[in-house]
């Protein structure tokens, strides 16, 4: 059996770009976006590296932090980092591990089963504070990741851990939101959402995002 959500995430020991890391040690007691990446010198993973490098003071906001992986060494990372910058504009700011041997990328079933060589998937865990995996994004090898929806779902995340709410279809940070169908007595509604609701079905409860 994979990895799902509601898993923890397995602990690793690997060389990155920045040194030497334990995972859990290293993600403390933030959020991490661990993305995974087929190969270095790659077109589509030099445009997302980029992208992330440009993402840290958002992810910092949230409480969250970037690791990337590629199944090549750090020495072959160091000098994909070097085309990253020189044609993206930006240097990259967060780890990129070392895995050659494939252990943390088998660890994380980025492999699948019928890929060739070391071919991985482009995965996406989104890890709480808990190092349990909240939501898994796999896109193939040819489509470039969306960081704005990556971006999305940690807010989504973040917001319906501490208020009784849902995200709708293509919410958006600041948009209305659901109630959840477990609060059922009128009086709990008004006192956990004091902006009001409105009813669009008895399970179907709008309300102004509780934190905003």
């Amino acid at each position: 059996m994979g990895l799902h959500i509601g898993s923890t995430a397995p602990d690793f020991s690997a060389p990155t770009t920045h040194g030497p890391i334990r995972f859990h040690d290293w993600a403390g007691s933030d959020w991490v976006m661990f993305f995974s990446h087929p190969k270095d010198f790659t077109p589509v993973c030099t445009t997302e590296l980029g992208t992330v490098a440009r993402l840290k003071e958002q992810l910092a906001a949230r409480g969250a932090k970037a690791l990337a992986i590629s199944v090549d060494a750090v020495a072959d990372h160091e000098r994909w980092l070097g085309d990253i910058e020189e044609t993206q504009g930006v240097a990259v700011n967060f780890p990129v591990v070392g895995d050659p041997e494939r252990t943390v990328a088998a660890l994380y079933d980025m492999i699948p089963p019928a890929a060739a060589n070391t071919l991985t998937v482009r995965s996406v865990f989104f890890i709480d504070p808990k190092k349990t995996i909240r939501a898994i994004i796999t896109y193939p090898a040819s489509t470039g990741r969306n960081f704005d929806e990556i971006l999305r779902v940690l807010d989504s995340l973040q917001l319906t851990d501490h208020h009784q709410v849902a995200t709708p279809a293509n919410w958006k940070d600041g948009e209305e939101v659901v109630i959840v169908p477990s609060i059922t007595d009128p009086a709990e509604i008004a006192r956990k959402f004091p902006k009001g609701h409105r009813e669009l079905k008895p399970y179907l409860r709008m309300t102004p995002q509780p934190n905003r």
